[in-house]
């Protein structure tokens, strides 16, 4: 007999349990992933470039630049539609997005007009959250295939230094 399949509640809590077992959200900023948020930002010529972690409730940025604040409330993440995607989201003009068009962030200070995500998924398919860049300006062109790809391999360095992290931890180590 074949098992249901896991409803969108229970995928959450496992999503949850599965960032939890990272022990990565609240600790203070690494070299590692504030050198690859920079990058990530001059690749894509972009103000603001933040490593995101969606959480219960909010998103944390582990790593930013251009960005004053360490995190928003749920309802102002716009890396919250990443995940589950295995492909990277790019939104020429949040303003014309429906998902994005009220989110506070756009209707209200900073402005953000651009979004483009690559998500960070562990090895067994959980989504984390993101390595994205925002502008101010939209971006009907979106991305080049360059910047694209170049997005892609740096969220993958991401999750190898997550996956790494995670592995110290377990054992002990910092």
């Amino acid at each position: 007999m074949q098992r249901p399949p896991p409803s969108a509640e229970t995928g959450e809590r496992e999503r949850l349990a599965v960032l939890d077992d990272y022990a990565v959200l609240d600790t203070p900023p690494e070299p590692s992933f504030d050198g690859i948020v920079l990058l990530a930002r001059a690749v894509c010529a972009a103000p603001v470039a933040l490593l995101s972690l969606v959480a219960e409730g909010r998103q944390w940025f582990k790593a930013r630049s251009g960005f004053v604040d360490c995190g928003t409330e749920l309802d102002a993440s716009v890396c919250r539609h990443v995940l589950g995607r295995s492909d990277m989201l790019v939104i020429p003009d949040l303003t014309c997005d429906g998902r994005t068009r009220t989110n506070p962030l756009v209707t209200g200070a900073p402005h953000i007009r651009f979004y483009a995500g690559a998500p960070l998924v562990t090895p067994d398919g959980h989504g984390l959250g993101t390595l994205c860049v925002i502008d101010t300006e939209p971006r009907p062109e979106g991305l080049t295939e360059e910047q694209r790809e170049c997005l892609q391999v740096l969220a993958g360095l991401v999750m190898a230094h997550l996956d790494m992290r995670r592995a110290l931890v377990a054992k002990g180590s910092p």
